[in-house]
This record gives C-alpha cells, sequence and structure tokens, in this order.
C-alpha cells in the first residue's frame, strides 16, 4: 500500500508491539503527529514538559518492562534536549529508539532554521544511528532499529528523519516482527564454560557480583540456582539490584564506594569473584590496583569489550547471562563453603547498617517506604545521598524494581523515568525518590503526571544543600560548601499543588508514615516534602583512590 513517511513511522510502531510514545511535537515533526493522531486509539501519546523528561520516561519504560521505549523530538533544540536522557540510557544499557525529524534534504547542511545535526551530536551516546534521506529505506530503517536497540548489549538508537521524507510516498508492505533473542544459540564457547566451572570447583572462598546484565537479561531464577550450587554469599551493583533478592540470608549488601563493610571486607578476602553481568565501574572497585587483589576473577557478560577493561580478571566467559548460568548450573556439582559462609555472616552481624533513631531521615524513609510497600513498589530515584539509601536500605527482590542512573548519574532523571514505568506498569506503586537538588533539575514533570493522569508518588528527601557534593566538601575540601547551599524560600508543597498534584510536608517520622499512607490510597499524583538534616551523611563510604577494604563509618570518624 502507498502510504506518506510519517505513516509509514507509525505503523512501523504498531509491527513492534509500540503501546506507548513519550515526546513534545514542533514543526518539523508536525506530519508525524498527525499520523499519530489518527492511531491515538492504538499508541497513547504522552505530552512531556519538556524533551529531556520524554527521553527519560521512554528509558524508565523501557527497565520497568522490559520492551523497548520510543521517543520523539522535533529539530534543533528539540532533538538536542533529548541527548542527556540518551546518554543516559547508553551508560546503563537500556534499550530506546529516539526518533527525530529534521530540516527538509535540500536545507541540511545550511545552518537553516532549527537545523543540527543530531546524527553527529549523538554518534558517541548511541548503539548506532541514522538519517533518513529516501523514504523508501524508511521502514526498514526503523526495523533495524529496533533490532539493534534489542540484541547483544541493549542501548539506545537515534532515527533522524528530514521533514520531506515525512511527507513523501512510498510503498509499504507490512512485516511480521519475529521476536529477538539477545545472542545467537550456541553462540557460547563451550571451552570458557569449562574453564569456568573448574574454576569454582577449586576454590574455597568463592563471591558473587551481581550487575545490571542479569536484570537485563532476565536471568533470576538461574541465578539463584547458581548461588545456591555455589554456595556463595552476593553482592551487587547498584545495577544490579534484584536479580538476587535482598531478602535473601546469603545477600551481604552493595559493593563499593557506599556498599557495605561486609561485601566490601568479603570481596576482598575471597579467593574467587564471580563476576555476572558487572562492568567494574570505578564506584565499585575504587583503587583497582587493590580490588580484590586475593582473587582470582572470573566474569560473564555479553560484551567481550568489557573482559579486561578496568580490572584484569583471570577468565571469562562471553555471552548472554541467561544462557551462561544455564549451561553451567546443567554441569557444575553442588559446592560446600560452611566455614566461609559462617565468617562472611559473621560480618553481616557485627557491620550492620546503622542511622540516628528518633528523627527524621533518609534512611528512615527509605525503610518506611519498604514497609508500607511490603518491598512491592517500583522504586525509581534521581542521584546522590537519597539514590545510595535507596541501594542500602529498600530490600528488592525482583528485578526492574530499582530504576536509576547507574553509569551516567544523571539528576533530574528520576520523575520522567517514574512516569515511563508506571505508564509501562499500570498496577504497580511507583515512587520516585529525591533530593531537593535534583527535584529542582525536571519537577516541571510533575505537571505531566497531573495532565496525563498518572498516579505516581513523588518523596523529596529535602536537606536544603547538595547532599551528596556537600558531603565530599565536609571530608576533603575543608568544610568550604561552594555553590552547595539550596536554603531559599521554594515551596514544594505549593509548587505540586500549583501543577494540580497533591503536595504534603514530614518534619517527623509520624507525618512521614501519615503522610506515605495517605498518598498510597491516592489516586493521583502526590509530593512529600520530607525535611531532614543538611549535614545526614551516607555511611558506610570508601575515600578517592583508596581500596574498598579501606571503608569507613560514622564510628570509625569518630574515633580518629
Amino acid at each position: 500500500m502507498q502510504l506518506n513517511g510519517a505513516e509509514i513511522v507509525i505503523e512501523c510502531l504498531k509491527e513492534q508491539g509500540v503501546d506507548t510514545v513519550f515526546g513534545y511535537p514542533g514543526g518539523a515533526i508536525l506530519n508525524v503527529y498527525d499520523a499519530l493522531f489518527k492511531h491515538s486509539d492504538e499508541i497513547r501519546h504522552i505530552l512531556t514538559s519538556h524533551e529531556q523528561g520524554a527521553a527519560h520516561a521512554a528509558d524508565g519504560y523501557a527497565r520497568a518492562t522490559g520492551k523497548v521505549g520510543v521517543c520523539f523530538a522535533t529539530s534543533g533544540p528539540g532533538a538536542t534536549n533529548l541527548v542527556t536522557g540518551i546518554a543516559t540510557a547508553c551508560m546503563d544499557s537500556i534499550p530506546i529508539v529516539a526518533i527525530t525529524c529534521n530540516v527538509g534534504v535540500s536545507l541540511l547542511g545550511k545552518d537553516s532554521f532549527q537545523e543540527i545535526d543530531i546524527a553527529g551530536i549523538t554518534m558517541p551516546i548511541t548503539k548506532h544511528n541514522y538519517i533518513v534521506k529516501d523514504v523508501n529505506k524508511l521502514a526498514e530503517t526503523i526495523r533495524r532499529a529496533f533490532r539493534i536497540a534489542q540484541t547483544g548489549r541493549p542501548g539506545p538508537v537515534l532515527i533522524d528523519i528530514p521533514k520531506d521524507v515525512t511527507a513523501e510516498m512510498a510503498e509499504y508492505c507490512p512485516e511480521e516482527i519475529i521476536p529477538v533473542s539477545p545472542t545467537e544459540p550456541g553462540s557460547i564457547c563451550d571451552k570458557e564454560i569449562e574453564t569456568a566451572i573448574q574454576m569454582i570447583n577449586k576454590a574455597k572462598r568463592p563471591y558473587v557480583f551481581v550487575g545490571g546484565g542479569a536484570v537485563l537479561s532476565g536471568a533470576s531464577r538461574e541465578l539463584r540456582e547458581f548461588v545456591e550450587k555455589v554456595d556463595a554469599p552476593v553482592t551487587d551493583s547498584l545495577m544490579g539490584k534484584g536479580a538476587f533478592p535482598g531478602t535473601d540470608p546469603r545477600y551481604t549488601g552493595m559493593l563499593g564506594m557506599h556498599g557495605t563493610k561486609t561485601s566490601n571486607f568479603g570481596v576482598s578476602e575471597c579467593d574467587l569473584l564471580i563476576v555476572v553481568g558487572a562492568r567494574f565501574s570505578d564506584r565499585v572497585t575504587g583503587n583497582t590496583k587493590k580490588f580484590a587483589k586475593n582473587a582470582k576473577i572470573l566474569q560473564f557478560d555479553i560484551d567481550a569489550a568489557e573482559m579486561n577493561k578496568n580490572v584484569i580478571i583471570t577468565a571469562g566467559v562471553v555471552g548472554d547471562i541467561k544462557e551462561i548460568l544455564e549451561s553451567i548450573n546443567g554441569r557444575l556439582k553442588q559446592q560446600s563453603h560452611q566455614e566461609w559462609m559462617d565468617k562472611i555472616q559473621g560480618y553481616k552481624e557485627k557491620y550492620p547498617l546503622k542511622y540516628h533513631p528518633g528523627i527524621l531521615t533518609g534512611p528512615f524513609v527509605i525503610e518506611e517506604i519498604y514497609r508500607q510497600t511490603g518491598g512491592d513498589a517500583l522504586v525509581v530515584t534521581e542521584v546522590g545521598q537519597h539514590q545510595m539509601w535507596a541501594a542500602q536500605y529498600y530490600k528488592y527482590t525482583r528485578p526492574r524494581t530499582l530504576l536509576t542512573s547507574g553509569g551516567l548519574g544523571t539528576m533530574g532523571y528520576g520523575l520522567g523515568a517514574s512516569l515511563g514505568a508506571k505508564t509501562g506498569c499500570p498496577k504497580e506503586t511507583v515512587v520516585n525518590i529525591a533530593g531537593d537538588g535534583c527535584f529542582r533539575m525536571n519537577m516541571n514533570e510533575i505537571a505531566t503526571a497531573v495532565r496525563h493522569h498518572i498516579p505516581i508518588i513523588q518523596v523529596v528527601i529535602n536537606n536544603h544543600v547538595l547532599g551528596m557534593v556537600r558531603q565530599w566538601q565536609n571530608f576533603f575540601y575543608e568544610q568550604r560548601y561552594s555553590a552547595t547551599v539550596l536554603n531559599d524560600a521554594v515551596d514544594f508543597v505549593k509548587l505540586a499543588e500549583a501543577m494540580g498534584a497533591v503536595g504534603i510536608r514530614a518534619f517527623t517520622r509520624e507525618e512521614f508514615k501519615e503522610a506515605f499512607a495517605r498518598a498510597l490510597k491516592m489516586n493521583q499524583p502526590v509530593v512529600i516534602d520530607c525535611q531532614i538534616d543538611s549535614d545526614d551523611k551516607v555511611w558506610p563510604m570508601v575515600a578517592p583512590g583508596a581500596a574498598i577494604s579501606d571503608a569507613f563509618d560514622e564510628k570509625d570518624m569518630e574515633q580518629k
């Protein structure tokens, strides 16, 4: 059938099973929005308050559902406003397809009004990107973009379409889309599997370190079986939360700069570190020369480029995490390391996470959210102290239940992402946890939540400072609090109400308990402003350049 380019875009999205698009219209993309209008009963469009919010919403949708998230933007500033969201998705391996439209083909390269080379700009932060100058190639390009976003290590793909291409006619032939698998069946090297099994068999003090790859591959069941067979304690990265249950006795908390002492000490003393879908971020390793220095390192990852990139490993298996674990589980004999497990349990008892009792603090807020949701919510965060508290004090038992910007550390990520998560998973309770600094970045998306009746709960842990930066200034910059004090007259409750949401302020534990219980009963956007002390800190901590075995907490600081 003959369709114009804009209609081909919409038909291809329908082929891919896309049910929601997040975006913001403009002149160059008008034809696509006109075609979308005719299919509004099939594809829901969420009009965000800013294009960055649209990119983050597509990202949150993808993380929560496991499907590809889609966002639209027009040319020029509309397209460049997507860049931070695309980079966020790229760093955390999240599959999104961003569709932008540009000036007409004849106007490209002439500094035309709202022209920008968005393909050039986003080349370093996408798996691939396209500019489609021929309408006859449009359908196949869109199909290829969705395949690339999902196969191998997932990631974002951008398609830029000149406006005249969206108006030109071409023959469109529908295709049945075959679901993609991360890798080709049988692509995992059998010799690598055998080497891994031999290393596990020889280990006396194994430790399993879980990263975001275990979440993305859907390997939770296989991971639990693997851990039982290896008989090892388990730690995770920020991105790996929920792949292994945080309530399991083998779980020892997060690893790294703000990881538990148990995990940091245990990994430093193990003789085999088994890394399941993690990339050895600097926030995890601390000083790489001292990281797991007593251990052989066995790494499982879908991306061969991650092998020996940040940390030199002993051996690795390249492939989809789920397939790797299935293969090993079928061949590995039951291991037993009771003495080692007892030692790690002793660390857990000796070094529990602690916070100040009696007053409203960040950790208390997180634990109260956990209690009231029964651990059964989608938790989204911004970036900073509140993010670390959410990682430490909420027990994640399912994958895809912590949505956070790990690699890029994007302040302003969470609110847009929570809208995407709630849209994709409408039956889930979705809570976005923010600091006041982060909330200011994209708080205009509260208006989006109200406009589209998306009932998210926005919790602002408000310490009137840029908390994580202030913590570093406190420890390493002799308390010179340069540009980190936010003690002004901004009233988040009034702002929430002005945008049509419910606003509640809490000064005490009891007030927060009542506020959150009330929010859970409401079917509308709620903002809870939690007033905490400006000098609350995240404990434990590893100083920059130090080994993770040098983790210190508040008690250690007092003794110094």
